[in-house]
């Protein structure tokens, strides 16, 4: 059977299995409901939002540019292809292409020897690609046209020299240069760490909008819980073949490197020390892990859209553009295409 074909089946199959959380979504709160959860879920509070009144095709816009981005990787990871051009179309901004590098760390399909990261990299895949498609059929409504929809920006998932992926390890410390995100199992784990928690801690922010409305935060919660069962696989992954005996990380341990990863996303998005590892500390890991990041009273944090953007654009300062989205991501509010100022 082709390779395009056992795609399609591959997502197809996965689609039915959500077909009832889809119907939930449409019918039992409508676009209105999917919207002001959004809003809310993805925290579109704070100094860009004041500038620029938010309006809800900006905020499923905002989530869609990102889901573009893990679904493009996980794809090329799991399958060796992109998404269709189909997924990619809108009116909003200019549609970009998929930046895969060439030669050494090109973005490419993985050769996983553990058959159970390479099906966690399946399913994330199309649970990703599932979210591209939700996503844009909301912002489309009942529809046809795209022009509402934002655009699949240029995407940098290339893990090439001069690529994002490299521009984030060597910003790392300890430094990851020369890592190639499509190497091996170790490798596409901590590719996909450099994203998973920035999920979590953007859609964290529904609570406290939502708390006095049982149908707005229950949507919230589902889409908040996708993301954050995909960040606990791949931290959990990473935890335990940190601490394998024999070790089956090839360069160092899994551990170091996704701490390494938490540190470059400290630096990058604010002044508090938000991000955390896998451990508490150096000395804990195999004894004390560090799988669910937490505040002091047992709470995961949040992020704001600017500091979200600060991490996927690889800097501290207000910018419009930069690492993984070389031109910036498309959205027709321009208070939120801006990275923070740290």
């Amino acid at each position: 059977m082709a390779e395009t074909q056992q795609i399609i089946e591959a997502f197809d199959a996965r689609a039915r299995r959500r077909e009832e959380r889809r119907e939930f979504f449409k019918n039992a709160m409508g676009l209105a409901a999917v919207t002001a959860a959004g809003a809310a879920a993805m925290s579109f509070t704070g100094e860009a939002a004041a500038q620029t009144a938010v309006s809800e095709v900006d905020v499923l816009n905002f989530a869609l540019n990102l889901e573009y981005l893990e679904a493009q990787f996980y794809s090329y990871a799991a399958y060796g292809v992109g998404l269709p051009n189909n997924l990619l179309t809108g009116g909003v901004g200019t549609q970009g292409s998929v930046v895969t590098g060439s030669g050494t760390g090109m973005a490419r399909q993985v050769q996983f020897s553990d058959a159970g990261i390479a099906a966690y990299a399946r399913e994330i895949a199309a649970d990703e690609v599932a979210h591209v498609t939700f996503l844009r059929a909301a912002i489309r409504g009942t529809g046809t046209s795209d022009s509402l929809i934002a655009a699949m920006p240029q995407i940098d998932i290339s893990g090439s020299s001069g690529g994002a992926f490299a521009a984030a390890a060597s910003s790392t410390s300890p430094s990851l240069a020369g890592f190639d995100p499509y190497a091996n199992d170790d490798s596409f784990l901590i590719a996909a760490y450099v994203f998973e928690d920035v999920g979590v801690t953007a859609y964290k922010g529904a609570a406290g909008a939502l708390i006095n409305n049982k149908t707005y935060l229950e949507a919230a919660a589902g889409i908040l819980a996708v993301e954050a069962y995909h960040a606990a696989i791949v931290r959990g992954a990473l935890y335990a073949r940190g601490i394998a005996t024999p070790a089956i990380s090839t360069a160092q341990s899994d551990i170091t490197a996704a701490n390494a990863i938490s540190n470059l996303r400290d630096s990058v998005d604010g002044s508090s020390d938000l991000d955390q590892g896998l451990t508490t500390s150096s000395s804990s890991a195999g004894t004390v892990s560090n799988i669910v990041p937490l505040d002091s009273n047992g709470l995961a944090f949040s992020r704001t859209p600017a500091q979200v953007l600060n991490i996927v654009y690889l800097n501290p300062k207000s910018v419009t553009a930069g690492g993984f989205f070389p031109n910036g991501i498309n959205n027709g509010n321009s208070g939120l295409r801006s990275s923070a100022a740290n």
